[in-house]
C-alpha cells in the first residue's frame, strides 16, 4: 500500500477526529488532509516532481508530518535530516541527496546559510517559522496554494518513499532507501484501521521524526486514526506535563528517555494514569531500568521493539506478556532474563543468526543477526558496493551480534562492526577518529564505546600525541564538539604511547576495550 493512503483512509473514516496536536495548534484529519493537499500543490509549483527528494531540517512539528504526506502525494521521496548535524555533515548529505526543497526550522537557518553557496543549485530552502529573505515561507505557500486535488500518488509498494541517512560504520553517511512497503508491511499487520465508535487513542510522540522509530510511530498513528501529540524534543518534565494535560495513552521512548523520566524528582507530581502502552527500543535497555519502570507504571503494557534504519525499524519484539513478572519463582527468573532480550521475530520477518560463512549457528552460540522480509531497505543511495556487502543472497546483515536461547528469544551480544549506539543514536568511530586526528597535536586516535546505564554506551577516545606536543582531555573534547554533532564527541580521553595493532596494521579495538572499556565515572 502507498503510505499516502494511510491519511486518506483515516480522513474518510474519522474526518473530525483530532489528528495532530502541536503547541496549542489542533488539526482534525480533515484539516490535516486539506493542509497536505495545499502543501503538495505548493511544492509542485516550486518544481517538485516524482522521484525528487523533499528534505526537512527541523525538530518535530506538524510541518514535518505534513511534509511527509505532501511528498508522498507527489510521488516524491521524504528526506528527514538529523537536526543535530553540523554544517559540514549537513553539506555532505545535501550534496549527496540533492533535494529539490529543504524545509528549514528557525534555529537551523544560519547553519544552512553557512553552506548554501556550496550546495547544488536545485536545493531550494523554505523557511518553516519566521520569514527569511529570499526563501519561500511555509505558512505563505500553504495559504497561497490551490484547494483543488491536483495530484494523486501513483507510486507502488516497491517505490522509494523515504531516504534516511545513517552514519553506518565507515564514517561516511549512507542514505537508506525505504519503500512504501517497508512501512506498510509492518503497519498493516500490527495496527487496526480507525474505529469511529471506538476509543480515541492518543500518542505522545517525542522520538525524532528523522529517526526510523519516530517515523514508523507517526505513520502507524495516522493509519490507526490516532491523535498524535507532537513534542519538538524530549524533555522529561515537559513530557509528563503534556501526557497529563492531553491524557496520552501510548508513547514510544528510547531507554535513556525512560530512565530520565522515572528518575525525575517530580515524577510523582504528575498524573500519568492515562498511559496504557509504552514501546521502547533503539538501544539496549538495562534490566534494572525496565524493572523499575514496571513497578512505577503498573497499568502500562510495555513492548521492546528491535530494528534499525535498514529494516524500517521493528523486526523482533518482546511483547507485553513477557514483561509480566508475576508467577512462581522459576517463571519470574526466566522472565527477568528475557527482559534482557530483544524478543522474537515478527511474523512477516525471517531472522537467523549466522557465522562468518553465512551458516546458522547453534542455540546459545553468538553470530551475526541477519533478516529477510518485505520491509527491508531497497539499498543504500548511490552506494552499490555497500548495498552488496549488506544484502547478500536476499538477507540483510544487520551488523549486530546475538544469540538465540532454547525458547527462540534473541539476545544482543555486541556489534560485528564497531558502531557505537548512544541513547538510540548511531555513532561511527571512524568519523570521530578523523575529527580527532585533525587536531595538530594528535598523531593517532581510536574510538571505542564504553557501557553506561543511562545512555547504553558513551564515547571514549584513545589518543597518541605527536612527539613534543601536548593536549588536554577537555581541549580534545571541545575540538570534536566544534566539528561534530554533540552526541558524537568523546566524553573521556585516555592518552597512550602506542595503539595495539595486528600484523596488517589494523588497530585492535578488542584489546582497547579490554584495557580501557570501563564505564565513565561521573
Amino acid at each position: 500500500m502507498n503510505t499516502f493512503d494511510f491519511l486518506s483512509i483515516a480522513c474518510s473514516i474519522v474526518p473530525d477526529r483530532t489528528a495532530v496536536v502541536f503547541e496549542g495548534q489542533r488539526y482534525s484529519y480533515q484539516e490535516l488532509a486539506q493542509r497536505v493537499n495545499r502543501l503538495a500543490n505548493a511544492l509542485a509549483s516550486l518544481g517538485v516532481s516524482p522521484g525528487d527528494r523533499v528534505a526537512t531540517f527541523q525538530v518535530n512539528c506538524n510541518a514535518v508530518v505534513e511534509t511527509y504526506f505532501a511528498a508522498a502525494k507527489l510521488d516524491a521521496v521524504f528526506l528527514p535530516l538529523n537536526f543535530r548535524a553540523k554544517a559540514e555533515e549537513l553539506a555532505v548529505m545535501l550534496r549527496d541527496a540533492e533535494p529539490a526543497v529543504l524545509m528549514v526550522g528557525e534555529r537551523y537557518v544560519e547553519t544552512v546559510k553557512q553552506i548554501q553557496t556550496r550546495l547544488p543549485a536545485k536545493v531550494r530552502p523554505v523557511a518553516l517559522d519566521k520569514p527569511v529573505r529570499g526563501w519561500p515561507h511555509y505558512p505563505d505557500i500553504i495559504a497561497g496554494a490551490l484547494d483543488e486535488e491536483l495530484y494523486c500518488p501513483a507510486a507502488g509498494d516497491e517505490d522509494t518513499a523515504v531516504l534516511m541517512f545513517t552514519a553506518g560504520t565507515t564514517g561516511t553517511p549512507k542514505g537508506v532507501m525505504l519503500s512504501h512497503q517497508s512501512f506498510s508491511s509492518y503497519i498493516l499487520s500490527n495496527v487496526s484501521p480507525p474505529d469511529p465508535e471506538g476509543e480515541e487513542e492518543r500518542n505522545l510522540l517525542s522520538v525524532p521524526l528523522y529517526h526510523v522509530a519516530g517515523l514508523q510511530a507517526m505513520l502507524a498513528a495516522i493509519y490507526g486514526g490516532r491523535t498524535i501529540i507532537v513534542m519538538r524534543q524530549f524533555e522529561p518534565e515537559e513530557w509528563m506535563a503534556l501526557a497529563q494535560k492531553e491524557r496520552a495513552n501510548r508513547a514510544m521512548m528510547v531507554p535513556t528517555m525512560l530512565k530520565q523520566l522515572i528518575e525525575h524528582p517530580k515524577f510523582l507530581d504528575y498524573d500519568l494514569s492515562s498511559l496504557k502502552v509504552i514501546t521502547y527500543g533503539a538501544s539496549p535497555m538495562p534490566i534494572p531500568i525496565i524493572v523499575h519502570a514496571l513497578q512505577v507504571f503498573p497499568g502500562v503494557r510495555f513492548i521492546n521493539a528491535f530494528g534499525q534504519t535498514e529494516t524500517a525499524s521493528t523486526i523482533t519484539m518482546l511483547p507485553p506478556e513477557d514483561h509480566d513478572l508475576s508467577g512462581p519463582p522459576e517463571l519470574r527468573e526466566k522472565k527477568l532474563r528475557r527482559l534482557g532480550s530483544i524478543g522474537v521475530p515478527l511474523d512477516d520477518v525471517e531472522v537467523r543468526i549466522v557465522d562468518d560463512d553465512g551458516n546458522d549457528v547453534p542455540v546459545g552460540q553468538t553470530g551475526e543477526i541477519v533478516a529477510r522480509g518485505p520491509r527491508l531497505m531497497k539499498g543504500y543511495w548511490k552506494q552499490e558496493e555497500a548495498t552488496r556487502q549488506t544484502i547478500r543472497g536476499g538477507w540483510l546483515y544487520t551488523g549486530d551480534l546475538g544469540y538465540r536461547d532454547e525458547d527462540g528469544y534473541i539476545y544482543l551480544a555486541g556489534r560485528s562492526r564497531d558502531t557505537i549506539k548512544r541513547g538510540g543514536e548511531m555513532i561511527a568511530p571512524d568519523e570521530v577518529e578523523q575529527a580527532l586526528m585533525a587536531h595538530p597535536a594528535v598523531d593517532e586516535a581510536a574510538i571505542i564505546g564504553v557501557p553506561d546505564e543511562e545512555w547504553s554506551e558513551r564515547v571514549r577516545a584513545i589518543v597518541v600525541l605527536k612527539p613534543g606536543q601536548t593536549a588536554t582531555e577537555q581541549e580534545l573534547i571541545e575540538h570534536c564538539r566544534a566539528r561534530l554533532s554533540s552526541f558524537k564527541k568523546p566524553e573521556s580521553v585516555v592518552f597512550v604511547s602506542v595503539l595495539p595493532r595486528n600484523p596488517m596494521g589494523k588497530v585492535l579495538k578488542r584489546v582497547l576495550k579490554e584495557q580501557y572499556g570501563g564505564a565513565i565515572q561521573s
